[in-house]
């Protein structure tokens, strides 16, 4: 298995888990916390989405997917390119209210399907380039990748144990 192949193999793991978590869920659900100040379904899955899509994006040089379509008005958001929800109080992880199970699945399909294409291509030599020198070390794109994927998964399992919590099967 190459680099490219495993990156992917990880990756892919998302779609279904991210799918599992709000199935069948409505829009109330999605906003709901479980408890005073707790993160919601909804909130979650946008901010593991938007993580990616930042984040990849960066490394790839390219516009977000948040901004190349209406993500954000099926957000109730602005389309602020800096905004992925890093920091957000209780009062701003309420204010992200997608208008549907359907836009969450959809937007994180667009951009897993733009990180899968640039996972496609990559090469080892590549994943040792430095994507972020602000950090000592300096962040790697090999280190960013992986990074990006656990982050991601932690959000995805927190989403579906918020939806356990709420007591939906």
């Amino acid at each position: 298995m190459d680099v490219s192949e495993l990156l992917i193999e990880a990756y892919d793991r998302l779609p279904d888990l991210v799918r599992a978590a709000v199935d069948g869920l409505t829009p109330d659900q999605l906003r709901q916390a479980p408890a005073p100040g707790a993160n919601t379904i909804g909130w979650l899955v946008w901010h593991l989405t938007r993580i990616q899509d930042d984040h990849v994006a960066d490394v790839m040089g390219a516009e977000q997917v948040w901004v190349t379509g209406d993500w954000a008005a099926r957000f109730a958001l602005p389309a602020d390119t800096r905004d992925t929800g890093y920091g957000y109080t209780a009062a701003q992880v309420a204010a992200v209210r997608p208008e549907s199970v359907q836009v969450l699945v959809d937007y994180y399909e667009a951009v897993h399907a733009r990180t899968r294409q640039f996972l496609a291509g990559l090469g080892p030599a590549e994943l040792d380039r430095v994507v972020d020198e602000a950090w000592d070390p300096p962040v790697t794109l090999g280190v960013r990748l992986v990074s990006v994927v656990e982050d991601d998964l932690q959000h995805v399992g927190q989403a579906a144990y918020v939806r356990g919590l709420l007591g939906v099967g």
